[in-house]
């Protein structure tokens, strides 16, 4: 695809909102500049949006369903967008970790993928009947290298005590995972805190999502099987901050948290 062009419409909602912003700009005869004046943003932000790299907040919608008489086109797209689950959201989300100055994580069954030995993915690859199962586990290793660069984003790991007690992948695999996470959560860079099954009932029950935070703001993503949704506005990403620090209200310290971890690996022989 031409990097001009928008995305396929009938890929997203998100894609559909991209091809029609640059359709009624030039439907009108407007130049990306006039747009970008017209939002109060640069010319390269506008050509992001009309890509599908950045998605429209609810303020530019108003703003253009105002100037251009759309009838709330704009701002009833943007509604439907973000109720519905995204196709692309995997590839927006990879997009976003690989830049990102800081991650937040709160994970209640699974070591996050960012951490994950390739025994421990590739079993939870197989148990997804993942047809490429080598290529699946390459991709996943290669996110990792964000960790290994010479300004590393954080990492703040909040991770479910019953994570360690699920044996993915055998006990070898299992106790390579364990070691794996401490070796991890000794980086100045990563913290890592286990959520105790002592902790009882907490926010974490509800499921595990992420927030990320970029250069043009903070999102958040929430995982659901096959699929999964981004969250751009900024009361709802406020909110799931507020869920991570109160799940870290109940987790363990990060030594006590690595203190546990070594307790599993030892109980495994």
């Amino acid at each position: 695809m031409n990097v001009n062009e928008p995305p396929d419409p009938r890929s997203s909602m998100w894609a559909w909102i991209a091809y029609s912003l640059r359709f009624h700009r030039m439907q009108r005869g407007l130049t990306g500049d006039a747009v970008a004046k017209l939002l109060n943003c640069a010319r390269s932000s506008i050509s992001r949006l009309e890509n599908g790299e950045a998605k429209l907040d609810e303020k530019q919608a108003a703003i253009l369903d105002e100037a251009w008489n759309t009838g709330r086109h704009f701002s009833l797209l943007v509604w439907y967008a973000r109720q519905g689950h995204d196709p692309t959201w995997f590839k927006s989300f990879t997009g976003l970790e690989s830049r990102a100055s800081l991650t937040k994580q709160y994970s209640g069954q699974l070591i996050p993928a960012l951490l994950q030995t390739p025994a421990y993915a590739g079993a939870l690859l197989a148990a997804g009947r993942e047809k490429e199962i080598e290529a699946a586990v390459a991709d996943r290793l290669k996110r990792q290298s964000i960790l290994e660069n010479d300004t590393p984003p954080e990492l703040w790991v909040l991770l479910a005590e019953t994570a360690l007690v699920v044996t993915v992948g055998g006990t070898k695999a299992m106790r390579e995972q364990l070691a794996r996470l401490l070796e991890m959560s000794a980086l100045s860079h990563v913290t890592l805190r286990i959520v105790p099954n002592s902790a009882g009932a907490n926010l974490g029950l509800d499921g595990s999502f992420k927030i990320i935070k970029v250069k043009e703001g903070e999102v958040a993503f929430v995982e659901a099987p096959n699929g999964g949704r981004l969250v751009a506005d900024v009361p709802e990403v406020e909110s799931f901050k507020l869920r991570f620090d109160r799940i870290g209200a109940v987790a363990l310290p990060v030594d006590s948290s690595r203190t546990l971890i070594k307790q599993y690996m030892e109980a495994m022989t």
